[in-house]
């Protein structure tokens, strides 16, 4: 484990003061040219236009972990009993229905062949209560890893050749090699192997969560109860850390027309006293580059 530098308190802005329960899944549309993200316990999803400050609100019927852009507009929604498509007309339908008593939806990310892999977990947070599934544009399912806790973020190197996860309790980040598609040759498919720590976070310094790969192949993490976000190199090695106001800082995500500035969800949820700020959106300008995000082809 590497020790933390000295923490970059990067200045950072208010996107969207909000008062999200559990703020979570920024995500950069780029065809809308706007920014997605979603308060799970609140059954909300929420969009952001940073050129004109004009926000969205819609309401979903079930606690909804993810909300990605689909290749023919609309989104693909992470929800407590599956994943659901909403269209542009926003009619709902069901992609995939698989209700568990007892579990919730999480963390979702889209692969870069297009496909989702979206988490799971107890309320409860019972151990090896949740999964990580794929799920194909044609709905087919599979089940990718099946004795997880707090199915967090997901994400991959920028040439698709490496996934990087998080279990949040084990407060590891772990690597994965992603093996090509044996019809296509394509990486970024659903087979993975050789899991191992990218790097883990000390005692004290809280929990990882949400995370993204920038250009650089460089992923940012979240820290539940840390109250910042961490870059990492490829290597594992700790080169960054922001400082931010708020403890529960759930998940982060490049956006902007350039790719260029870092946004990130918090939450309110389990705090005797919240700061002001918890379960806003923030932004810190021109933290990095980050990887254009491929739309659920389903």
């Amino acid at each position: 484990m590497t020790a933390p530098r000295p923490a970059h308190r990067a200045a950072y802005d208010v996107a969207v003061p909000a008062q999200a329960l559990l703020g979570e899944g920024p995500t950069w549309d780029p065809v809308a040219r706007r920014l997605l993200w979603i308060d799970i316990l609140g059954s909300r999803v929420h969009t952001y236009d940073p050129s004109d400050g004009r926000r969205t609100l819609r309401r979903t019927e079930q606690h909804v972990g993810a909300a990605k852009p689909r290749a023919g507009g609309g989104l693909v929604l992470n929800l407590r009993d599956g994943v659901g498509l909403l269209d542009p007309d926003d009619t709902f339908r069901w992609l995939h229905r698989e209700p568990v008593p007892g579990r919730r939806a999480n963390d979702a990310a889209v692969a870069p062949d297009g496909s989702l892999w979206a988490g799971t977990m107890r309320y409860d947070e019972a151990a090896g209560g949740g999964t990580l599934s794929r799920y194909a544009g044609d709905g087919a399912a599979e089940v990718l890893l099946d004795d997880v806790t707090v199915s967090n973020g997901t994400g991959w190197s920028p040439d698709g050749r490496l996934m990087y996860y998080v279990d949040t309790p084990t407060r590891r980040i772990d690597v994965f090699d992603v093996r090509a598609d044996g019809q296509t040759g394509q990486t970024g498919g659903g087979r993975i192997a050789g899991r191992r720590p990218l790097a883990g976070i000390e005692e004290g310094a809280g929990f990882p969560d949400g995370l993204c790969v920038d250009a650089d192949g460089c992923v940012w993490v979240a820290l539940w109860d840390g109250g910042a976000v961490r870059r990492y190199t490829p290597a594992g090695e700790l080169d960054r850390v922001i400082t931010l106001p708020v403890p529960r800082v759930t998940a982060c995500a490049f956006g902007g027309p350039d790719l260029t500035d870092l946004y990130i969800t918090t939450a309110r949820v389990g705090l005797t006293a919240p700061h002001p700020l918890a379960g806003s959106l923030l932004v810190v300008p021109d933290a990095g580059r980050g990887v254009a995000q491929p739309a659920f082809a389903g």
